[in-house]
């Protein structure tokens, strides 16, 4: 499935009965600001938490191959220079054959913000675009705006455990010998990624991301021996345009049903 393809699957399953799109989608999801509180080094970590009806989801930075990743729009903002969405561990969703990773129901979305000016309030407005998705799937675009005070010291609960729900890094999980070996095809390229990993549940799932927005990346076929891991995955460009893939942008992130690490880069084989 291409780029294109892929984005094409996620338009098509917003076409519903016209039943169901006369349905008011308006109280599905709310989305709140949590001030948060400002940090030694200057930056404010924050977040945005999005509550949605039971049964509903949305997406991680990287969706599957049925849906779209949020976008985050922060240029309305004051005294902002620059911002991460430190992403807690998502989960896998298989619904018709395809595979989506998620958030459901509810999800807290820290966000480390760094200042113009440090020692100033910042404010913060937010335009954020997301699909959700249950029986159907629909856009939405949600605004929150808030002011991030300078003084704010006490740190937020439900951000420290968003915190902690952050896959681990690879040296953290013991991640070794990560090695990525690139093969052209008459689309694109081949990956084929191996690593040394213990296991990080019953059940794992991964997913490859690169440094470049405009490649679409499919899902990794993935084998397990042991501690050995490997997967073989396509890529492309949505245009259709050749490109040059960084290795040094490549993030491979293994998924299990506690437990999540996330690995960056890889060396050529």
């Amino acid at each position: 499935m291409t780029g294109k393809l892929a984005l094409f699957t996620f338009i098509a399953s917003l076409a519903a009965p016209i039943a169901a799109q006369a349905q008011n989608f308006d109280d599905i999801i709310d989305a709140s600001l949590l001030s948060g509180w400002r940090q030694s080094d200057g930056s404010h970590m924050a977040a945005i938490r999005l509550d949605l009806e039971q049964g509903w989801h949305t997406y991680w930075r990287a969706p599957g191959d049925a849906g779209i990743p949020p976008y985050f729009d922060m240029s309305g903002s004051g005294n902002f220079k620059s911002f991460q969405v430190l992403w807690p561990r998502p989960e896998v969703y298989e619904q018709n054959g395809l595979r989506s990773i998620v958030y459901h129901d509810s999800v807290v979305l820290p966000l480390r913000i760094v200042p113009t000016a440090r020692g100033q309030d910042i404010t913060l407005n937010a335009e954020i675009e997301i699909g959700i998705c249950k029986d159907i799937c629909i856009p939405k675009t949600l605004n929150v705006r808030a002011v991030l005070p300078a003084a704010a010291r006490a740190r937020d609960a439900l951000i420290a455990s968003a915190l902690a729900d952050r896959p681990d890094t690879g040296k953290e999980a013991g991640a070794q010998n990560v090695t990525c070996r690139i093969s052209p095809t008459r689309d694109g390229v081949a990956l084929k990624t191996t690593l040394t990993l213990p296991r990080v549940g019953r059940s794992e799932a991964m997913a490859i991301e690169t440094a470049d927005p405009l490649l679409w990346v499919g899902e990794p076929e993935m084998k397990r021996s042991g501690n050995a891991l490997s997967s073989v995955t396509q890529i492309q460009h949505v245009e259709g345009a050749p490109f040059i893939l960084n290795r040094s942008g490549i993030r491979i992130t293994v998924l299990g049903e506690s437990r999540a690490v996330e690995i960056s880069g890889c060396t050529g084989q």
